[in-house]
């Protein structure tokens, strides 16, 4: 199959695998800001992302071990699950000997048990999904992600809707998903016959942290940029308006959506071309159609944006819109970041992405501490930007020595001017705000008419024929 046609082949395949459970979990958000006040979503906000920072640290990334060590075919399956699953449980006993130290540090007092529990169960989930996962059970680790997507709404209705619990039903919602998903992941992906005391192998842990703990200040880095946004705001502005930035955040998630669907294809694509003669030529052509898709997507959201949020979040939070044009090109760039860093994987030179990720997040924390005081919320939103555009450029100079990416600068440059005086008009708030926000849109059409009619012919023709191949299936 031709590389191009395989990407986007892989990209619809992982999209039907996305999209339910992405979207479900974006939906939950107006039910969030109805039934949450600011404080309590500041609050929330705050405590899951400090997971996400700390959950790496705590079990030293082992579930990345899981994945690579349990596809090899020259590793015991069952000692790789049952090492990372011991290696989870030590850090765990560690994180509980400094209770005391984060029940003093942490700004969310009164909740830290709730995230003790969320932090083990978080890890344990990964573990198990990304075993199964290794052992080529895809469709059971797409539908663990879409099982945790409605346990967790069903919990949310009955926590917040029914017995309005506020932010500790939320928390209890959190842990009853998790708690379900791993009981569908062991029982119906035959886990525990693979667990056993027996299996543990020194030398294999070994072997696996040697792997894993260098994932560990990469993962930091990103999640640092994330953290410090959400810590920064709340030391000068408070919990509520943290609140408003994480609403804020929910909705450039659709871009999100978007990257990670392209991306987990384009993984595979860039390692499957990075020995090719042509892999300049193919990493340019499908960075210009990529970059086409996400600002094309950007300039829509912007369009209908107050729209989405009147829509989507309560009345006390309407104001939220003037944080996300800036967070929407912040994801952009995010994306642009990815893509460019995946040569980095291809090329086994993981040290550039390391490298350029510590100088954004030092860029970052230092925006964030000048910017915040002085523009608010917004201050973080454009520090969100401006660490994200320089890690893409230093990248796209760094990386050079593997791939030499040809952008199409002109209409690159043209398609941000557009979306600029788009940004521009939200906040002039005219009269004719929607006609004129539609017309940029069209233009932005126009500049890159020949791709995008490229990219929908091309996605047309590979639904067609699995449709075609679907029915031949069903008649045999």
């Amino acid at each position: 199959m031709n590389i191009y046609k395989r990407l986007l082949n892989n990209s619809l395949i992982f999209a039907v695998g996305n999209l339910g459970t992405k979207l479900l979990v974006l939906l939950l958000v107006p039910l969030y800001t109805y039934y949450l006040s600011k404080e309590e979503f500041g609050t929330v906000d705050l405590l899951t992302t400090t997971l996400s920072f700390l959950i790496p640290i705590f079990t030293l990334s082992v579930f990345d071990s899981v994945l690579r060590f349990a596809m090899d075919k020259n590793c015991d399956k069952q000692s790789v699950l049952s090492n990372s699953l011991v290696v989870t449980l030590i850090g765990f006993i560690v994180l509980c000997c400094l209770y005391p130290l984060f029940t003093f540090l942490l700004p969310f007092e009164g909740f830290v048990s709730y995230f003790y529990s969320l932090l083990f169960l978080q890890s344990i989930t990964t573990i198990f999904t990304q075993y199964i996962r290794a052992l080529g059970k895809i469709k059971l680790f797409a539908w663990s992600g879409i099982l945790n997507a409605f346990a967790l709404l069903i919990c949310n209705l009955i926590f917040l809707v029914l017995f309005h619990m506020g932010i500790i039903g939320y928390f209890i919602s959190l842990i009853i998903a998790n708690i379900i998903t791993i009981i569908f992941v062991v029982m119906v992906g035959k886990v525990v016959q693979d667990l056993s005391v027996k299996k543990i192998n020194i030398k294999l842990t070994k072997e696996m942290l040697v792997y894993s703990i260098p994932l560990i200040p990469n993962a930091l880095m990103w999640w640092i940029m994330g953290l410090s946004d959400r810590f920064i705001i709340t030391y000068y502005l408070g919990l509520g308006a943290n609140g408003l930035y994480a609403v804020a955040n929910k909705i450039p998630s659709v871009l999100n959506i978007i990257n990670s669907i392209f991306f987990q294809a384009w993984q595979i694509a860039a390692i499957e071309e990075a020995n090719s003669k042509d892999k300049s030529k193919f990493f340019s052509n499908v960075f210009n159609i990529f970059s086409i898709v996400m600002l094309t997507s950007t300039s829509i959201i912007l369009v209908f944006l107050k729209l989405i949020v009147v829509v989507m979040v309560s009345a006390s939070y309407n104001d939220v819109w003037k944080y996300v044009p800036f967070l929407l090109l912040g994801v952009v760039f995010s994306s642009f970041s990815g893509f460019l860093g995946t040569n980095y994987i291809a090329a086994k030179k993981t040290g550039g992405v390391f490298k350029t990720s510590v100088i954004g997040a030092i860029i970052n924390i230092v925006a964030n501490l000048t910017l915040i005081p002085l523009l608010g919320i917004n201050g973080a939103s454009i520090g969100t930007l401006l660490s994200f555009a320089v890690i893409w450029i230093l990248r796209i100079r760094d990386t050079k020595k593997f791939v030499n990416l040809q952008i199409s600068i002109k209409k690159l440059a043209l398609t941000f001017t557009v979306i600029g005086i788009q940004i521009g008009i939200l906040y002039i708030n005219l009269k004719l705000e929607y006609i004129l926000q539609i017309i940029l849109l069209a233009v932005i059409i126009l500049i890159n008419l020949s791709d995008i009619n490229m990219i929908i012919k091309a996605a047309l023709k590979t639904v067609s024929k699995k449709t075609k191949n679907y029915r031949r299936v069903s008649e045999k």
